[in-house]
């Protein structure tokens, strides 16, 4: 799923950036294809990780998200290696992604998978035979 748009790469890096890394035949306009295999890399990183704890697809996209796919969308576009704030941007989104998917970092109004529940209505215990009963132990006390 998309959770960015060119437009939000273009307000968050601007757009002198945006043409600067995703313009690949150099005809002075960003290529839609390039921006669009971005985009697409961030969606299926955000849903790989998500999948784990949230019903997919999302029924909403909070802020965050679309935080975290502009990041993520943003270094996939820097092919000859990201400036550190790019680097430092996709690691801190990858590292929200891992909380989010370990219930670290709950995201508001989104419907969550609901483990099955148990058939039994307790704790259940296996082992064997207990070694030491007041039987084997007579005598000794």
């Amino acid at each position: 799923m998309s959770y960015a748009t060119l437009d939000d790469l273009v307000e968050r890096a601007g757009a002198a950036e945006i043409l600067q890394i995703a313009d690949r035949d150099n005809d002075d306009i960003a290529d839609p294809a390039v921006i669009a295999a971005a985009i697409d890399t961030a969606g299926q990183t955000i849903d790989a990780y998500l999948a784990i704890r949230y019903l997919m697809p999302l029924s909403t996209v909070p802020s965050i998200v679309l935080k975290w796919a502009v990041s993520i969308a943003r270094y996939h576009l820097h092919r000859d290696g990201a400036p550190d704030h790019v680097v430092r941007d996709y690691k801190d989104a990858l590292a929200e992604l891992r909380d989010a998917a370990a219930g670290r970092l709950l995201l508001p109004d989104l419907a969550g998978i609901t483990p099955q529940a148990g058939t039994a209505g307790g704790v259940q215990y296996a082992g064997s035979d207990p070694v030491f009963t007041d039987a084997n132990l007579e005598g000794f006390l």
